[in-house]
């Protein structure tokens, strides 16, 4: 389809992606794993996956089991989430675009063969080797930037930083085992706060703020993992939209995306144009030779 995106992974970012594509017109597809961990999951359309549909800032996402399922979604005029952790689907559909923005700081299978356009998000990528183009995940000045040869930053291992915190905002696992929540998205959490229980073992809160993101309930994590997030603004409204960042990457890979075509339709241009221009030239030779002689 020729303006069929196809967005690999789900998650609040490539949510923000798929929202911003999704709103200028284009149809969109989301491919996930059979168990999508994801965070802030009030603004991830993978959580279709578990609850069959979700509405992030009033697009619709809707979990399709098979193709005919993804063709009806679309024509309903909603984005299909169908469960594909290696991307065989795409094969099939001959999207414009694919976008890898699994934001698994390192490239998981995408190719630059899969579609006439192929971005990477963040890490892993390399523009004219394994995708045409990547965006830049990192926060800071260059957040949301083009890269159209090169790599974007390495990953740092370290959490954004909101009002001066950084590892003290984000909950990782305790131990290895079964996550079991005492608080939802949405609510106000304080320091020393028992936010969750994974295994045995409890985990707090390490400042106060709103929970903006929590792993889902009965979900196996490891010890260390990213688990929820903790937002010391204090404004439950963030924790129910698309984020800042999200935003500038869903930028970028519009920005990418139009750039491309608009590339490529001014050379095919240049080539029409110079092939009726050799045409022209031959044509005026053959008539001016035969007058000629």
């Amino acid at each position: 389809m020729k303006n069929l995106i196809v967005i690999r992974g789900g998650g609040d970012l490539a949510t923000g992606i798929a929202h911003r594509l999704f709103r200028v017109g284009y149809k969109v597809v989301i491919i996930e794993v059979e168990q999508p961990l994801a965070i802030r999951r009030t603004v991830a359309f993978c959580e279709a996956v578990y609850s069959g549909e979700i509405i992030v800032e009033g697009v619709k996402a809707v979990f399709s089991r098979c193709i005919d399922d993804i063709k009806q979604v679309l024509r309903d005029g909603n984005i299909p989430v169908y469960i594909d952790k290696e991307g065989d689907v795409i094969g099939e559909l001959k999207p414009l675009a694919v976008v890898d923005a699994i934001i698994a700081k390192k490239n998981l299978g995408t190719k630059m063969d899969m579609a006439p356009i192929t971005i990477g998000v963040g890490p892993g990528f390399e523009a004219g080797v394994d995708v045409n183009l990547v965006i830049e995940s990192n926060r800071g000045h260059n957040l949301g930037r083009v890269i159209y040869s090169g790599s974007a930053e390495k990953n740092t291992g370290i959490p954004g930083e909101t009002m001066g915190y950084r590892e003290e905002r984000i909950i990782r696992a305790s131990d290895n085992g079964i996550i079991r929540s005492f608080f939802n998205i949405g609510d106000m959490v304080r320091d020393g706060d028992v936010v969750c229980r994974v295994g045995n073992i409890d985990v707090k809160a390490q400042i106060s703020g709103i929970l903006r993101g929590m792993i889902k309930e009965g979900m196996s994590v490891y010890k260390g993992l990213k688990i929820g997030d903790i937002d010391p603004r204090g404004i439950r409204d963030y924790a129910f939209t698309i984020s800042d960042k999200a935003r500038a990457i869903g930028g970028g890979v519009l920005e990418g995306i139009q750039y491309l075509q608009m590339e490529r339709r001014a050379n095919y241009g240049r080539f029409i144009c110079n092939e009726k221009s050799l045409s022209g030239y031959r044509e005026w030779r053959r008539v001016s030779y035969s007058h000629h002689y």
